[in-house]
């Protein structure tokens, strides 16, 4: 067995590119190699595969080629929403308590992959005649998945950084390696276009690609991701006082109406996107692939590039600034001449741009909070944290759907194939698809106006966290189950057991 004790890194670098973001991850004393932080990043490619392929494409598949009315969609997944609201801090809580001879979050990412796979199958390759209980039993599947194999991923990414700079870094190459994902995915219609297949079956597709990456992903992050599990403070416990000051710390409280506000701008306008671009804007079903493609492409230079600015301004700063020009990019669109791949193509890349940094900046400050809470707790609770950020995106990606397509039916817009819509039902459509994502992207900005745990006060909370650490037993690291087969287990006490 290895043990080693946590030591404080007193350098910090600047990152110049995706390689040295890559290069410098890594907890303090104990930096990650450059394949050891591409291999943990390889679960964020089915994810944000996943989100973009369920946000665009399925619920369109759903309405237009299996005949599922619009109501009965927003029904589903208002109904998933609402069954799905304590399976996040539930897993949460159960995660940070979670201790085996292979790992906490290890465990956890080999449980929810076969659940992803299963839904996945279920949803993009539905037989025709579905309704709601069918796609309400599958969706909870699904999301059920998602949050097993997020909350992993995301609380496993907090503990192999733990410096607030390097957390900057460790989730910038992970929301990198997610737009790669997202971009494969996107691909497939074009390609499904240009080959002479339906819609139908490009989403299909996509279904067939994300059931395999699932599980290539989640074994090559356990197989070769070190994993650390922090002591527990002696005499802590999880406690209705402690859960009730979690629930109401007002940074916390901030940072998840910020993730609702971030979730429910961007996933507004990607409810709308493909009606909006082909009969409000003129483009052609392949040529508004493309246009997200670029949307989605310009991530790979937007992640690392906000990761930068985060080190050198801060995160809440960036956040700020990120939102602000998202939200001036899309103000533009109307403008812009129809179905005009030169006008579409920079606004596109401007605003994938600057959204890349959204959920970026959201996880990596949470992680912060997550170091304050277990100051103060003295126990981890970075699973329940992350939970309660992805209930709140959840509801609000929900809420996308929920809201835009009985409000487009309310107005007039009719969805199915072939069907032709009035110049009043178009303008109804576009003033929709443009307020809804500003109004929310703004707001989410808005919510960490004078955010105060910046890298100084994070300093002094990793410093105190150091030195109460060193009192106990030094912690287990579970290098990678292809070097070290077995992990000791810690006892409530913080001392091996």
């Amino acid at each position: 067995m290895i043990f080693r004790k946590g030591t404080r890194s007193s350098g910090e670098t600047a990152a110049g590119d995706v390689n040295t973001l890559i290069q410098d991850a890594g907890p303090p004393g104990r930096p990650l190699s450059a394949p050891t932080v591409l291999s943990f990043s390889a679960a964020a490619l089915p994810l944000w595969a996943l989100a973009v392929a369920v946000a665009v494409y399925l619920p369109a598949y759903f309405a237009s080629h299996l005949g599922v009315s619009l109501g009965v969609i927003g029904v589903a997944w208002a109904v998933v929403r609402f069954l799905d609201i304590a399976v996040d801090p539930a897993l949460g809580m159960v995660m940070d308590r979670t201790r085996t001879r292979f790992g906490r979050y290890r465990v956890w990412l080999m449980i929810g992959a076969p659940i992803l796979m299963a839904s996945v199958y279920a949803l993009f390759l539905a037989p025709a005649g579905i309704g709601a209980a069918y796609l309400i039993g599958w969706l909870f599947v699904l999301y059920l998945g998602i949050s097993i194999v997020t909350l992993a991923h995301l609380a496993w990414a907090a503990t192999l950084a733990t410096e607030y700079h390097q957390r900057s870094r460790v989730f910038g190459v992970v929301a990198t390696v997610g737009v790669l994902g997202a971009v494969a995915v996107l691909m497939i219609p074009i390609a499904a276009g240009a080959s002479g297949r339906s819609d139908a079956e490009g989403v299909q597709a996509m279904g067939w690609f994300i059931f395999w990456l699932v599980p290539i992903s989640v074994v090559l992050v356990c197989l070769r991701t070190p994993e650390h599990i922090a002591p527990v403070r002696e005499g802590a416990h999880l406690n209705l006082k402690d859960l009730w000051a979690l629930l109401v710390k007002p940074d916390l409280v901030r940072l998840v109406l910020a993730q609702m506000a971030l979730t429910l701008g961007p996933g507004w306008m990607s409810a709308l996107y493909l009606f909006f671009f082909t009969d409000a804007r003129g483009y052609t079903s392949e040529q508004a692939s493309i246009l997200l493609l670029i949307y989605v492409v310009a991530g790979i230079a937007g992640a690392p590039a906000t990761a930068r600015l985060a080190m050198r301004f801060g995160k809440h700063r960036t956040l700020m600034v990120t939102t602000t020009a998202y939200s001036l990019g899309l103000c533009t669109i109307l403008f812009l001449p129809k179905a005009s791949m030169a006008a579409g193509i920079p606004m596109m890349f401007w605003c994938g741009f600057m959204a890349a940094g959204f959920d970026l900046m959201i996880r990596a400050m949470l992680a912060d909070v997550g170091d304050e809470v277990r100051l103060d707790q003295g126990q981890e609770q970075i699973s329940l944290i992350y939970a309660l950020n992805t209930l709140a995106a959840k509801i609000a990606a929900a809420f996308a759907i929920v809201l835009t397509f009985p409000l487009l039916g309310w107005l007039g817009y009719v969805a199915a194939e072939g069907a032709t819509n009035t110049p009043a039902a178009i303008r109804s459509l576009e003033f929709t698809f443009i307020l809804g994502p500003i109004v929310f992207v703004m707001l989410g900005g808005a919510c960490v106006i004078g955010w105060r745990l910046d890298a100084g006060r994070h300093a002094d909370i990793r410093r105190q966290l150091d030195e109460r650490d060193a009192q106990y037993a030094e912690a287990p690291i579970l290098e990678s189950l292809t070097a070290q087969p077995a992990i000791a287990v810690l006892a409530e006490d913080g001392k091996p057991g």
